[in-house]
């Protein structure tokens, strides 16, 4: 019989892997490991690499198997999914992996400047109706340049052609350097065998986008430091799903 939420939230209060901060909590106080991942929990100096909106953390976990000289942050506010990797982790030893429970809007609030190096983007929300909490929106990319290196890496892999569409306009409107594009991920010839092998895994919900037929499309920019972003003011067509086997919540046919 499987676990309940209880059970695992029960469960994860004893990982030493996991780190609950929800925004109700970071009212009264600072994260105490902030600018000190390194030292606090990993014992080492390598780079940090965050994946925010994690789900069960099935990619958290497979990337740090191929990276063991990176460490690797799950971040999610659903816990009850976080458990399935933070407890994975666990069992296989994996001890360049954490994960932190909590609302990625005040995700700046964990991480100091320069601390972390790249950031992926897994399956998100298109959040279609609100800009402001698309992932990849300027509105989270200003708190990503409070912690993320100079122009550190953002990866973003994604089944909706609306989030894909409107993170090719955000990177064009503010001239970031895209570094790699594809709307068609497994049938792209020409990417190498090491970015394959990392674009191959998958996640739970990847594997109910291509079971629908839908492609997996896959980005990769740099964010520099300096300039001021701007939100691109395009009209988008909506994906015609909302998320697995459910139509798409609003009657518009196009959003910025």
């Amino acid at each position: 019989m499987s676990k309940g939420k209880l059970e695992k939230f029960a469960d994860m209060a004893s990982y030493a892997n996991v780190f609950q901060h929800p925004y109700s909590m970071m009212e009264q106080s600072e994260f105490e490991m902030r600018g000190k991942w390194r030292e606090l929990y990993f014992n080492n100096s390598n780079p940090i690499v965050l994946e925010l909106g994690c789900g069960k953390g099935e990619y958290t976990v497979e990337l740090a198997k191929l990276y063991p000289d990176v460490n690797f942050i799950g971040v999610d506010i659903k816990g009850a999914r976080m458990w399935t990797g933070a407890t994975q982790a666990l069992k296989e030893g994996l001890t360049n992996v954490a994960f932190l429970r909590t609302n990625i809007e005040i995700i700046d609030r964990f991480f100091a400047p320069d601390e972390v190096q790249e950031i992926w983007l897994t399956f998100s929300d298109p959040q279609m109706k609100n800009p402001r909490k698309r992932l990849s929106s300027t509105f989270f990319m200003q708190r990503y340049r409070r912690f993320l290196a100079d122009g550190g890496i953002i990866h973003l892999k994604t089944d909706s052609n609306f989030l894909f569409t409107y993170t090719g306009y955000m990177v064009e409107r503010n001239s970031l350097p895209l570094l790699f594009r594809t709307e068609d991920l497994y049938h792209t010839e020409g990417i190498d065998e090491t970015t394959r092998r990392i674009l191959s895994i998958q996640t739970y919900y990847e594997a109910m986008w291509m079971e629908r037929g839908l492609n997996i499309r896959y980005m990769k920019f740099r964010l520099p430091r300096e300039g001021e972003l701007t939100e691109p003011e395009i009209e988008i067509p909506l994906d015609e799903y909302r998320s697995y086997k459910r139509p798409k919540r609003s009657g518009l046919a196009t959003s910025k």
